[in-house]
């Protein structure tokens, strides 16, 4: 649901830019708590995963597609702040490079696609998973549904701002029905990719999902006259705590993940409008877009310009995609995580530590 120039008036563009720089400000402080040493080069890898599988088009009606816009995928992972800076990230990187998303409209993508996913799906996460038993079958289930809703909500907001701001005279009403209900379609792709990526990262690695970081160890219960009582907490030293394990095998593993879906899934996706373009089409809403500011780069489209066999004119492109987002938003996270080691941070990040 990249929203193009033209869509949103400039008064409102502007608005929606200045709430998007106010989020990320905030993120950037934010994500100083929520990265170590080890989440910092995830992070990257985790923007760079999303950049892939949003090329990815699947099809959701007749002539219809979807895509994953990744606000769940990454609130859940890294956490609700660093999950807005991977969604930044990522859009401006495809609005500057990609020609995907106007740029006097990348306040508004970062709004719609970043700051209300991250927001709803988080809060959805986290109250299903304080509701159900402490489970990794729950905590995926609540990723499901915390990615539904955050499509149909980002369809909402991007309504709203249409409704503030649109370009064209189009009864509210329908852009609203024709947005959500298209949106909710590709909200249950966006939660089947959710579910999936976030269980199979609990099966390995769950130390390493954020959302669920002290909630997957549940109380020990015992079975006493017919009823589960609390077990009696243990009164001998608890065993020394295990190191930490390495990161490097899953963020490789990750990261060639990502590197296949750019440069090869992504040959067999869709070819169909997206949602918003087909909404847009539909109800006129297109009838003032104008020419992305950056139509003419070499990889507008995702594809080399010069390269005419359109296989590996999008796979190289999408390689390159992957390549740039996890080199930007490592470096991005790993100056924020450096940040909070500054001697002014530190009696802050210890006292928190021993809260």
């Amino acid at each position: 649901m990249h929203v193009p120039d033209g869509f949103i008036d400039a008064p409102v563009s502007v608005a929606a830019g200045v709430f998007a720089a106010g989020a990320v400000a905030v993120s950037l402080r934010g994500a100083r708590r929520e990265l170590d040493e080890r989440t910092a080069p995830l992070a990257g890898l985790v923007a760079a995963f999303i950049f892939a599988v949003q090329m990815l088009n699947f099809p959701v009606a007749a002539g219809t597609s979807g895509h994953l816009m990744g606000g769940a995928l990454a609130a859940i992972l890294v956490g609700p702040y660093t999950a807005v800076l991977c969604l930044s990230v990522v859009l401006l990187l495809q609005g500057i490079f990609f020609a995907d998303g106007g740029l006097t409209a990348l306040g508004v993508n970062i709004t719609v696609m970043g700051v209300v996913t991250v927001v709803v799906a988080y809060a959805v996460f986290r109250l299903l998973t304080g509701l159900l038993p402490r489970t990794r079958r729950s905590a995926t289930a609540s990723a499901f549904v915390a990615a539904l809703v955050s499509v149909p909500a980002s369809a909402a907001a991007f309504t709203l701002l249409y409704w503030i701001g649109g370009t064209t005279d189009i009864p509210i009403g329908k852009v609203f029905t024709a947005m959500v209900g298209v949106h909710i379609l590709i909200g249950i792709g966006e939660a089947v990719i959710t579910a999936l990526t976030v269980g199979a990262v609990l099966a390995v690695r769950p130390d390493l999902v954020h959302g669920v970081q002290g909630s997957l160890a549940a109380p020990l219960k015992l079975r006493i006259d017919g009823e589960l009582v609390d077990a009696p907490a243990a009164t001998r030293d608890p065993e020394p705590a295990p190191a930490r394990r390495s990161t490097r095998g899953f963020w490789i593993t990750g990261l060639v993940s990502a590197f296949l879906l750019a440069g090869f899934v992504s040959f067999y996706a869709s070819a169909d409008p997206d949602g918003l373009e087909r909404v847009a089409a539909d109800q006129g809403i297109d009838e003032k877009v104008e020419e992305h500011g950056a139509a003419d780069s070499p990889l507008a489209d995702y594809g080399v310009g010069d390269i005419a066999n359109a296989r590996l004119s999008g796979g190289l492109a999408g390689v390159i995609g992957v390549s740039a987002t996890v080199v930007v938003g490592t470096g991005v996270f790993w100056v924020i995580r450096r940040r909070k080691e500054e001697p002014g941070d530190a009696p802050r990040d210890r006292d928190h530590e021993n809260a």
